[in-house]
């Protein structure tokens, strides 16, 4: 059986307080962390993960924590999701929720480019990925990059850029 990873590193180290007190809680659970120059350098050795599942009260918690949820893609998506949680619910502050950042426009692609909107020191965050596999795959090398800019956010694999060429 043939296992394929992506390992990713996000470059600058970002810093704790770009970061509204969701997007640090959702940053830990989407890549690696490790503290490094004043922040949090962020890479996965196996790719990021896009659902994410954290217990309801942590959730609650963060949220709560920063008026600046209301005014980012992700933290729209969280006061959504923690509606319709609550509606069915109540304040059952028990059990888990499973927060999907593949759903368009609430990615942590997304999340990456609300921080470089409000920081005075990012201009732009760029993640770069590997795709490699255990087994020699013609389908499983190659890699990717994205550049996150507060205007947009570019995205080209190797088979794009090979493509390109």
């Amino acid at each position: 059986m043939a296992d394929y990873h992506s390992p990713t590193v996000v470059q600058p180290v970002i810093s704790g307080t770009d970061m509204t007190p969701l997007e640090r809680l959702l940053r830990g659970l989407v890549f690696d962390t490790d503290e490094q120059d004043g922040g949090m350098y962020l890479h996965s050795w196996c790719g990021p993960s896009d659902v994410v599942t954290l217990p309801i009260g942590d959730l609650h918690a963060a949220w709560e924590a920063a008026p600046l949820n209301e005014n980012t893609c992700v933290g729209t998506h969280v006061a959504a999701l923690l509606a319709k949680h609550d509606a069915e619910a109540g304040d059952d502050p028990l059990g888990d929720i499973d927060i999907d950042l593949t759903e368009s426009g609430n990615g942590w692609d997304r999340m990456f480019q609300d921080i470089v909107r409000r920081s005075a020191t990012i201009d732009e965050i760029v993640v770069t990925t590997s795709f490699t596999c255990t087994k020699m795959r013609p389908d499983g090398f190659g890699g990717s990059v994205m550049l996150i800019t507060a205007d947009a956010i570019r995205y080209r694999s190797t088979t794009e850029i090979l493509e390109e060429f």
